[in-house]
């Protein structure tokens, strides 16, 4: 309940959708530019859309989605998939694009689905990438813990693990990014959260059902959950589950096998896992 009403005043005052300087098509300029394994037309047939909300640089925040197919069957759960929350972490941007593609052609209406592939543009675009975005925030400590706004900042002030890698930022949702990922979990109200990271090489996971105990050459191996964190705010706080994919490599992709087996070891968990709701189109 605290988290719901400090969000709900928080929002009062900093959360606002910016408009876009930058359409579609340029973003997919810059992200093939920076990435080897994602080409233009890669990139530009994934017709990605404009969220309406912009990083700290007016990078837009992009959004796709499979919506539910109800002339087939009611989907069995909202599932939101998120890459690059870590700008310097290049597989977890290109395996978006990999799976968007599987989803174009075999998108049954089993699952509604919505994926940003790149959360945040800032940290990625630079000339030389970077973990934090654009303020030197670590995006995966900066969501809301439970109403209090010192919780991360004072973990990370007392730690031997305190890095400016990871600053949580001054106050819990500081970010223009970190905002439009928590109203996207709020109007999305997805059961199931897939965030994908590296360079760990397992599968973590946060909350509640069984998680998966392995998804093609990853093996689950739990690595904490900690203050400010996506996992602790989504799983924790607001009790959706959150499955943490880590690649094994930053900036070297795994096989094309690879990502097609994580990918069908994923579905199976989520079908198997994630119980079916009553769900209307959005």
């Amino acid at each position: 309940m605290l988290t719901r009403i400090y969000l709900l005043t928080f929002f009062l005052f900093v959360n606002y959708p910016a408009s876009a300087s930058i359409d579609a098509h340029q973003s997919c300029i810059n992200i093939s530019g920076k990435l080897a394994s994602v080409t233009l037309d890669e990139c530009l047939q994934c017709q990605l859309t404009l969220s309406g909300f912009n990083s700290h640089q007016q990078q837009p925040l992009l959004i796709k989605e499979y919506p539910p197919l109800l002339d087939r069957r009611a989907p069995q759960a909202r599932i939101l998939l998120l890459g690059g929350i870590h700008g310097d972490e290049y597989s977890s941007v290109t395996i978006m694009f990999k799976w968007m593609q599987i989803l174009d052609r075999h998108h049954s209406g089993l699952f509604h689905w919505k994926v940003a592939p790149l959360v945040n543009p800032d940290g990625l675009l630079r000339s030389k990438s970077q973990r934090m975005n654009a303020n030197g925030v670590d995006l995966n400590r900066n969501f809301p813990n439970n109403g209090s706004l010192t919780d991360s900042l004072d973990y990370w002030k007392q730690r031997a693990y305190s890095d400016p890698r990871r600053y949580p930022g001054d106050q819990p949702a500081s970010e223009a990014e970190t905002r439009w990922l928590i109203q996207l979990i709020n109007e999305f109200k997805p059961d199931a959260i897939v965030s994908i990271h590296a360079p760990y090489g397992v599968v973590d996971f946060d909350g509640s059902p069984k998680p998966p105990q392995r998804l093609g050459p990853l093996y689950l191996n739990l690595l904490g959950t900690y203050p400010g964190s996506l996992g602790n705010y989504a799983a924790l706080q607001e009790g959706i589950p959150v499955v943490t994919v880590e690649l094994p490599y930053a900036g070297i992709m795994p096989s094309p096998q690879q990502v097609d087996r994580i990918w069908t070891d994923l579905v199976r968990w989520l079908v198997q896992h994630i119980p079916q709701q009553s769900l209307t189109a959005q």
